[in-house]
């Protein structure tokens, strides 16, 4: 397929199957047609051809009786061979009343005299041009009949031939008759044709369509499976296809019936993936919370140790203090496996209305105080009536989303780096963007953003480096508010942007926020 142009719209099974149907039937009925055709000509020429023989025979055999006083005419004028007066001066065979048929052309030459003429529907005889009875003339004296086109009168069979005494006699009788009968022969078949492909259209697409709603229903159930949210949780598959259509006998029962066995795999295995999942959630819950009481210990024995009271050598109280800091990063590392573990069993979160302007704020200023190496900007709506941006759910959560991604652009990104924090509602929705002037995200890094100990390359990972933990969490939680996020990795203008539904007026209650508001930085550049 050429880029950029259109992909051409295929046809439904139905109209193809009923455009092969009709595409068969008028080659059908056209072979027919072009056989009985040719048939009915060959029938028709033959009873021609038989009338000729006999008349050809009545002419050769017709006595002679040339008046010797009429002389040929002239040569190179065109004049009526042979007198419309006197018997004596017709052709031999229309010289004898009823010897040929009314229409039939005769034409006789002996000893450079010629008559050639035929008697018309009213009786009156009619002679032939010079040019018509030359063209009789022409005809191979073979005995023969052969088709002639005669000048003025039309198409004609003709047998010429030469008597026992020199004479040359040519008869010829008019194929107009049969031409017109094969052509309305013709005219028939065609407007029969063409009304047995239109009624075999209708009742074809309507046959067709009766004999493919099976696939319809297949269809219909393949799209309402597919509809429903497989990617996590557990999953019931009672779609299935209706009995009547899973008939094997048939070749869509058999597509039905594989449909349906396709569908009982596929529960089966999402119930074991489940079950699997499950297991591992559980474990890893369990493990989180078992490892939060000796990390606490050791790091409570580790600042135990830097406080005795006798000296330490330095060697030993440096290793105390790497014993503290690893302590305090596992227990954070703990702390979000944890977490995760508990979004993923479907733990309910706290709900409160959050104000997240005000949220935003304190984020920010945290940001400021962790890096002053960075530029942190707000941008937020201001609005006349200054109701700020509500969500209902959990404030320590999405107080760890925005920490999350502000933490997340401090520590990708070099220093001097621009990043802007954005508030603003739109539509029933409360949209937080967080966007940086650095570097950007790799191509093949994007696809996997939001999975789990995911980390970005050497060229955006800061020396202190990361769990690859953080940008799940905030896939996970803002996934619980019944939100989204996304992320667009262009360099310069590298953005998360995150979606919650806003509350609505008629459910706005007051909402609630701790920390002290007094030491927010102002709007713009912190």
């Amino acid at each position: 397929m050429t880029p950029g142009r259109p992909r051409r719209r295929r046809w439904t099974l139905r109209r193809r199957l009923v455009v092969v149907l009709l595409v068969l039937i008028a080659a059908v009925a056209a072979v027919m047609g072009v056989v009985s055709t040719l048939a009915l000509r060959d029938s028709l020429l033959g009873q021609i051809d038989n009338r000729l023989v006999a008349a050809s025979a009545r002419a050769a055999s017709a006595p002679d009786r040339i008046d010797p006083g009429a002389g040929p005419a002239p040569d190179g004028e065109d004049q009526e061979p042979g007198p419309p007066f006197g018997g004596e001066h017709l052709p031999p065979s229309l010289r004898l009343p009823g010897q040929q048929d009314v229409g039939v052309l005769n034409y006789f030459e002996q000893d450079g005299m010629v008559f050639a003429g035929y008697f018309d529907d009213s009786g009156e005889f009619r002679p032939l041009t010079s040019e018509q009875a030359g063209a009789l003339a022409d005809v191979e004296r073979d005995g023969e009949p052969a088709s002639v086109t005669i000048p003025d009168l039309g198409g004609y069979r003709v047998i010429a031939t030469t008597t026992s005494d020199g004479a040359v006699v040519a008869t010829g009788i008019s194929t107009a008759d049969a031409t017109a009968t094969v052509e309305s022969y013709v005219i028939v078949e065609v407007v029969v044709a063409l009304a047995g492909l239109l009624i075999a259209g209708f009742l074809g697409s309507w046959l067709m369509g009766r004999e493919l709603r099976p696939l319809n229903r297949m269809a219909a159930t393949a799209t309402r499976v597919a509809e429903l949210p497989l990617s996590r949780g557990e999953v019931m598959l009672a779609e299935r296809v209706p009995e009547d259509d899973t008939d094997p006998s048939t070749e869509v029962g058999q597509v039905g019936s594989a449909l349906n066995q396709m569908l009982g795999h596929v529960e089966a295995a999402l119930a074991s993936r489940h079950e699997s999942e499950t297991q591992v959630r559980q474990f890893v819950a369990d493990a989180s919370h078992e490892l939060r009481t000796p990390l606490a210990s050791i790091r409570g024995y580790a600042e135990l140790v830097r406080r005795l009271p006798d000296e330490l050598p330095p060697d030993a109280l440096r290793a105390m203090s790497r014993v503290e800091s690893e302590s305090r990063r596992m227990t954070a590392l703990v702390e979000d496996m944890l977490l995760l573990a508990r979004l993923d069993a479907g733990r309910e979160l706290e709900q409160q209305d959050v104000d997240v302007a005000a949220l935003a704020v304190d984020a920010l200023a945290d940001a400021h105080a962790a890096s002053r190496d960075h530029v942190w900007r707000l941008d937020m709506d201001e609005t006349e009536d200054s109701s700020p941006p509500v969500v209902r759910g959990d404030e320590h959560r999405l107080r760890q989303v925005l920490a999350n991604l502000l933490s997340n652009a401090r520590e990708h990104t070099p220093p001097g780096t621009t990043v802007l924090l954005g508030v603003h509602a739109d539509a029933g929705h409360v949209r937080l963007t967080v966007r940086d002037d650095g570097p950007g995200i790799a191509e093949p890094l994007r696809s996997r953003l939001f999975q789990r100990f995911t980390r970005g390359d050497s060229s955006r990972n800061r020396a202190t480096g990361s769990t690859g933990l953080g940008l799940a969490i905030v896939h996970a939680v803002v996934l619980a508010h019944g939100g989204t996020i996304t992320a667009d990795g262009t360099p310069g203008a590298t953005t998360f942007t995150v979606t919650l539904p806003a509350v609505t007026a008629a459910d706005d209650v007051p909402p609630t926020h701790g920390p002290d508001t007094a030491a927010e930085p102002e709007q713009g550049e912190a």
